[in-house]
């Protein structure tokens, strides 16, 4: 007779270590990585700044890695055309914020976590009551230039672990998706505009490496095709909140295609950095 959830979850296994106990969803985490790793995920705190294509997906693997504590920082509400790449865009839940969707769905992976949704647009006036929470390591998978270069200063001038993401969009191939030095990446234009703006605006070495990891895609980026049902008028945005000042498609000069395994993959590779950085596993040669 199978055991349903309800009876397995009033039966955690025999380890428990500063009032945590290691419940039997992890058995495969914990099986991978031993009790006292476990513990250590337990007490790490990540915050995850853009619920997207990228950002919902590292998000999700960080709470089933067993992440005792998550900060999810995202201002946008859930779009359809979100449906193909984003984990929270179910039917039900379009125009809601995605925070705090993706804040319900991850206390429902591990009911024991801390998991909090901000639904704030990341920039210099909301960074002192971002990181008011004190993470110990920031996924950047913001796509706005201004915001995510002034995040990667922050970071590195207060010494804050961060791993970031380039662009995932355009591309039909996972398995290109590597882990880099920001300064090293290439072919990707949205990594080589960062890089600028850091160089610029924020003194970042103009020859040497930046110190942050980047996942980026080293395939060439695929134009953007034009749809039929645009009917000749050109894109035209259906985002629940219309317009803003904040961050808009209509601002956007192309509107690029993407696909769920790339920018999945993209999240993955940011989770597993995470956490292979605090289980102390030695990166491959080559990677930051």
């Amino acid at each position: 007779m199978i055991e349903n959830e309800q009876a397995i979850s009033k039966k955690p296994f025999v380890i428990k270590e500063d009032d945590y106990v290691l419940h039997r969803r992890f058995d495969r985490m914990g099986r991978l990585v031993g009790d006292q790793v476990m513990s250590k995920l337990f007490k790490t705190h990540v915050m995850v700044i853009g619920l997207g294509g990228v950002g919902s997906w590292a998000a999700e693997s960080l709470a089933r890695s067993g992440v005792g504590r998550l900060t999810l920082v995202d201002f946008d509400e859930i779009c359809i055309t979100n449906a193909n790449r984003q984990l929270h865009t179910l039917q039900g839940l379009v125009g809601q914020k995605k925070a705090h969707v993706m804040t319900e769905r991850l206390k429902k992976i591990n009911p024991q976590s801390q998991v909090e949704g901000l639904s704030l647009f990341y920039n210099e006036e909301n960074n002192i009551e971002i990181f008011s929470r004190k993470p110990d390591y920031v996924i950047d998978a913001i796509d706005n230039l201004t915001a995510k270069c002034h995040l990667l200063h922050y970071c590195r001038q207060n010494k804050i672990k961060i791993i970031t993401s380039a662009g995932s969009g355009a591309r039909l191939d996972p398995s290109r998706a590597r882990i880099v030095d920001l300064a090293e990446t290439t072919v990707d234009p949205m990594a080589h505009q960062v890089r600028k703006i850091l160089r610029q605006k924020y003194n970042f070495p103009a020859e040497k490496f930046f110190g942050i990891p980047c996942v980026f895609s080293d395939e060439e980026p695929l134009p953007s095709v034009d749809l039929k049902y645009d009917k000749g008028e050109g894109f035209k945005c259906v985002c629940p909140q219309g317009q803003n000042n904040l961050h808009s498609c209509e601002h956007r000069p192309v509107i690029w295609g993407n696909a769920s395994f790339v920018t999945g993959a993209f999240g993955l590779n940011m989770a597993s950095w995470v956490i292979r950085d605090i289980i102390k596993i030695e990166i491959p040669e080559g990677n930051p």
